[in-house]
């Protein structure tokens, strides 16, 4: 194998719980993530020349040390004294720096990618616990799916998948910093009604009840996120007077996502934030569903 076409999936949060900040920085959480099937295309190919080489359609993207990708291609490269290269094509559709895990599911895929064209023989297992060294988010992005994430994220457990639904993805004009939220964040200050009910959620999606998921969603980063930028709550709320079951952000933000139980309000709700009435309060608009 010379080359390999990827595709790297976004992902939502379907609830979102920070439980305590620990003594190295990082902090504990609980959250249900799930994958969406928008995503990005990546290819990647063997060269004779050594080196990682990284193109992408988005100019304002590092090529270099700081982009994930490269760092997920240079672990592998380095633990297995890989003499040759690799070039890498990014076309990049999931919105940047908007919660989605954009960056977290371009490497996933390059973990994947370098052990198909390398013939490196490592299973999904061994290369999240290598990925987790880069970022916390990786190892979902391997797994894909929908499933229960706790300690910092590397905890993972598989759970019933999201019924099929309508999903509307809305990012308005801003970039959010994860690190500045979680700064931001003060766990011990926040009333108990400021956690959203993880367990709930898990338990309509045992019974695949749609509706029960998403009233039962919720996001511990809103109480810092929507306070410094109100246009989330704006997205939220035209969202569910368009017909959502409900709208919350994803991860730090500052993706809004709505969960619809009809098709024809979920178009109507896209059209509106893209093209209509409702256009000016986000840059980015996507109509999709979960992966599975």
């Amino acid at each position: 194998m010379d080359s390999i076409k990827l595709q790297a999936y976004g992902k939502i949060n379907l609830s979102l719980d920070v439980l305590r900040q620990r003594e190295d920085g990082y902090h504990d959480v609980r959250m249900i993530m799930q994958t969406v099937k928008l995503h990005d295309n990546i290819d990647l190919q063997k060269t004779r020349e050594p080196g990682i080489r990284i193109k992408t359609n988005l100019s304002f993207l590092p090529v270099n040390e700081n982009n994930l990708m490269y760092r997920a291609a240079k672990l592998l490269m380095d633990e297995f004294d890989i003499k040759e290269g690799v070039s890498m094509q990014l076309k990049k559709v999931i919105p940047v720096s908007a919660g989605m895990a954009g960056g977290s599911t371009d490497a996933a895929s390059v973990f994947y990618g370098m052990n198909k064209l390398f013939d490196l023989k490592l299973s999904i297992e061994e290369l999240k616990k290598r990925a987790v060294t880069l970022g916390a988010d990786i190892p979902f992005c391997l797994m894909r799916g929908t499933a229960l994430s706790e300690g910092i994220g590397e905890i993972l457990t598989p759970l019933p998948k999201l019924p099929p639904c309508p999903i509307v993805l809305a990012k308005p004009a801003i970039s959010v910093s994860t690190k500045f939220v979680y700064q931001n964040l003060h766990v011990n200050d926040l009333p108990g009604s400021a956690h959203p009910d993880v367990d709930s959620v898990i338990e309509a999606l045992s019974r695949h009840d749609i509706k029960d998921v998403a009233e039962c969603m919720g996001n511990i980063l809103e109480t810092v996120t929507c306070t410094h930028y109100p246009e989330i709550e704006d997205i939220k709320a035209a969202m569910k007077e368009l017909g959502a079951v409900n709208a919350i952000m994803s991860g730090s933000g500052p993706t809004v996502f709505g969960i619809f139980d009809d098709e024809h309000k979920a178009k109507k709700c896209y059209e509106s934030l893209r093209f209509g009435k409702n256009k000016h309060l986000a840059k980015q608009v996507y109509l999709t569903e979960p992966w599975r």
